[in-house]
């Protein structure tokens, strides 16, 4: 076919996918936009946001001088949360992977985000590079080697094994692989597919408020609207700049620790505050560079770039390191997770020794995916067009997940080597019982890798693997704040985007400096609980849009008009030959009620 006939057919495509699956609106994304001085923003989201922004800054750095205890007032939520509606986290995030699951493998697996005709934007490394960058790089990076060792010498309740003991690794090792393997992803996947749904295949703003169409309808251009976006813009924020700002602590430890402890030099490198804002700063800079760049040319290659990193680590670990005994660990580890996911899943330890652990961990985890699943669910949204439901939630839910458990299995089971072999406290575990749980936190990565060949190569690629995942953490998020704050446009303003790279880090060093960064940490998990409500509730709207979307594809008039459109069948539309619509008329009428 010549490509004038291709760049026809196309185009009647997209206005056939406008005509049937459209809802019935005027509107249009960013349509009420205030546009000047190189933005093009929201007149409501983006003005209330910066006014919420500064107004929790002066509460956290100035409430203190006023005699308010706000740090202890965080604490008490986020305890209060935890052991009330601990359980709550815990059902919910179970009903979210079945509910993925159905969309994949039902009859739904075969719709297409973006229409029957939507290309793939990027290819499936680049894909895969960017929402494991997004999702989860920085906390492998920081909980592969503390967590395995934590369970190891103090084991969950729910095993029931003797700390310190092979029971104990394989243990740690599941449990571990529990907190960042299918669960995490579940959120993160139901979110991404909702508001890719949404955006792509109903023409709706790219922002949170559009799941809300099947029961809101127009209502989510109004204040049920507004609310929702600034909601999402306070958790996707806050929740970067206090991972920004407590990161570079990891950061500032690497550093000093492979100068002083590895390198030998003389003197001590700083480890203070003032370092810190300096490398916010550091991080900031290139992290503006990038999204300046564009997702394409910044942000997808900085992912990519990451991920190649890791890959690196990865083999070079696997290769100094005791291999035979990862692997071991990695197997015996995914057998006594799959064996007992579903039971960890539900477990509470409300009747059983353990609910401490769960407490501490467990709803902590879910608690922070479901917090920071605005912003990981709309980037992986902006990045998934073109790939079916069912290809889209095997890349998002388990590749990732698998990817995961060879990570944490390869610097986990690295870790505990030796006090396994040993039978004995080894040298890693042996200096987190010299240290405790607080300095270990951000050295332990470091400690491991200095028991193996090339210590100081290996750390240094470890700190510069820190430093690239906050970059793209952080380019990655002001793309997802741009989207929510200019009515859910695609595609914003450079300057825009530049504004909110350098926010990020303004906020991250401010609430350093003032020394509210971790009170903030647990506000910004408290807000789990709310989005814990609004997921459950987008199980359903995902459901009504997806159903609405099949009952279109599998009709006659449907069938009919592309053969209207092609008798060389230049649209691929895939069927199972129902005919449950005969009347397009019918269909544009149910379309615009959902």
């Amino acid at each position: 076919m010549a490509d004038g006939e291709k760049e026809t057919t196309g185009e009647m495509s997209d206005g056939l996918q406008v005509e049937l699956f459209h809802p019935e609106s005027d509107r249009e994304p960013g349509d009420t936009n205030y546009q000047g001085y190189g933005f093009d923003v929201h007149p409501v989201v983006f003005p209330v946001a910066l006014v919420l922004i500064a107004a929790f800054i002066a509460l956290t750095i100035l409430g203190p001088e006023f005699g308010l205890d706000v740090a202890a007032g965080y604490t008490w939520l986020f305890n209060f949360i935890g052991n009330t509606f601990g359980w709550f986290y815990l059902l919910v995030v179970n009903i979210f992977i079945v509910v993925l699951l159905y969309f994949a493998f039902s009859k739904y697996g075969n719709i297409r985000i973006g229409g029957v005709e939507a290309e793939k934007e990027f290819s499936d490394f680049s894909w895969m590079a960017m929402l494991f960058s997004a999702g989860m790089g920085i906390g492998l990076m920081f909980f592969s080697v503390l967590e395995p060792v934590f369970y190891f010498t103090s084991p969950p309740g729910y095993w029931g094994v003797e700390a310190g003991t092979g029971a104990a690794a394989t243990a740690a090792m599941a449990q571990t692989f529990f907190h960042w393997g299918f669960h995490p992803w579940a959120i993160y996947g139901l979110v991404g597919l909702g508001l890719a749904f949404f955006s792509f295949n109903r023409g709706l703003p790219l922002t949170f408020r559009s799941i809300f169409w099947p029961l809101l309808g127009e209502r989510i251009y109004g204040w049920a609207g507004h609310i929702i976006d600034l909601v999402t813009v306070f958790a996707t924020l806050f929740g970067l700049a206090t991972s920004l700002g407590l990161g570079v602590a990891q950061v500032n430890s690497g550093i000093q620790y492979v100068s002083v402890e590895i390198l030998g030099v003389l003197g001590s490198f700083p480890n203070n505050t003032l370092v810190q804002v300096v490398l916010i700063a550091g991080i900031t800079g290139i992290a503006t560079l990038s999204v300046a760049a564009g997702l394409d040319g910044g942000v997808k290659r900085l992912s990519t770039l990451n991920l190649y990193l890791m890959f690196v680590l990865l083999a070079f670990l696997l290769l100094v390191g005791p291999t035979i005994f990862v692997l071991g660990a990695w197997i015996e580890g995914l057998g006594a997770y799959f064996g007992n996911v579903v039971e960890l899943g539900f477990f509470r330890g409300a009747m059983a020794a353990g609910g401490g652990t769960v407490t501490a961990w467990t709803v902590f985890y879910w608690g922070w995916w479901i917090a920071w699943s605005p912003f990981v669910g709309m980037f992986i949204a902006r990045i998934s067009k073109g790939r079916t439901v069912r290809e889209f939630v095997i890349g998002v839910l388990f590749l990732p997940s698998l990817f995961s458990t060879i990570w944490l299995a390869t610097f986990g089971g690295s870790a505990l080597a030796d006090s396994v072999t040993s039978e004995g406290a080894g040298a890693v575990v042996g200096a987190y019982n010299e240290m405790g749980y607080a300095a270990f936190e951000t050295l332990g990565m470091f400690v491991m890798l200095e028991q193996y060949p090339l210590g100081a190569i290996s750390a240094s690629l470890a700190t510069l693997l820190v430093i690239t995942f906050f970059v793209t953490s952080s380019d990655s998020g002001s793309l997802v704040v741009d989207h929510l704050t200019s009515g859910g446009k695609h595609d914003v303003p450079k300057t825009q985007r530049v504004f909110w790279a350098v926010t990020e880090g303004a906020v991250a060093a401010l609430l350093l400096i003032g020394g509210g960064l971790t009170a903030l940490q647990t506000a910004a998990i408290t807000t789990g609980l709310p989005f814990a409500v609004i997921l459950t509730l987008m199980c359903y709207t995902v459901y009504l849009g997806l159903d609405n979307e099949y009952e279109i594809l599998e009709s006659e008039a449907f069938a009919d008009r592309i053969e209207d459109m092609t008798a060389a069948d230049d649209v691929d539309v895939v069927t199972s030959g129902k005919e449950t619509v005969t009347d397009i008329s019918e269909r544009d009428d149910s379309v615009s009620s959902d």
